[in-house]
């Protein structure tokens, strides 16, 4: 089998959790992977998409089909991003000069989560995190990418780390990108409602595959002060590695 990865950082982990990028980079050279990166990437293209310019995302996105080769797998901590990449890029490029491309890069691209757990077939990384967790499955990981057990099983090999379930486990957490910015006191709501149903079942962390999810419950948690922490999936499994 072919280990060489091409890594995809979406912008959002670029600008903000570049730590996670580098975990993420961390967990699959633990799982025998040959990590490639193209310092040249940009964004896939997606806010320009969810906001209706589709223009102005096909260039973006024609971009994205030079950065990565379609020889290799391509891995990103960001079912957001994957899943335009395997769903809005029909939109974009169905019947047109990149078609192709396009076919061949949306058969390589995988979130990590499915990635290691259907593809590497590897589940178990010595990782240690102690506490209660629930896991908050984002739209684009559950609707787009149809990750549901994959972050679970994951979890699951975590030493001292308890996974619960917790009310309302499906719902949006209300960012949504531009959704966010639009419907703000919605979206507050909904954040809300989410470190709630956390808190309920005395969750000391939320953890999720989507670092806009996480960013989003974050400043809710820190606003009202609560003894909650948010954490992207690569983080918990990389973390407690020295205590091995």
């Amino acid at each position: 089998m072919n280990k060489k990865v091409e890594l995809f950082i979406p912008c959002f982990i670029d600008q903000l959790y570049p730590d996670t990028a580098f975990n993420t980079v961390k967990l699959l050279e633990k799982a025998g992977c040959e990590v490639i990166y193209n310092s040249e990437q940009t964004c896939c293209g997606q806010p320009a998409y969810n906001a209706g310019f589709w223009d102005e995302a096909k260039l973006v996105g024609a971009k994205f089909l030079k950065d990565f080769s379609d020889i290799n797998y391509i891995v990103s901590p960001s079912a957001s991003c994957v899943g335009m990449v395997k769903g809005g890029y029909d939109d974009l490029f169905t019947n047109s000069i990149e078609h192709n491309t396009c076919r061949s890069l949306q058969r390589n691209i995988f979130e990590i989560s499915d990635f290691l757990v259907n593809v590497l077939k590897k589940e178990y990384f010595g990782a240690e995190l102690v506490g209660t967790a629930v896991y908050h499955d984002s739209c684009s990981a559950l609707r787009e990418c149809k990750i549901k057990e994959e972050p679970r099983k994951l979890l699951s090999h975590v030493g001292g780390l308890e996974i619960v379930e917790m009310r309302d486990q499906e719902t949006c957490c209300g960012f949504g990108g531009t959704f966010a910015v639009k419907f703000e006191g919605i979206s507050s709501a909904m954040a809300e409602q989410k470190v709630k149903n956390a808190q309920a079942v005395n969750a000391d962390y939320i953890i999720s595959t989507d670092a806009s999810c996480l960013l989003q419950l974050q400043g809710y948690i820190e606003k009202h002060n609560i003894p909650i922490k948010t954490m992207h999936l690569v983080d918990v499994l990389t973390s407690g590695w020295a205590n091995i």
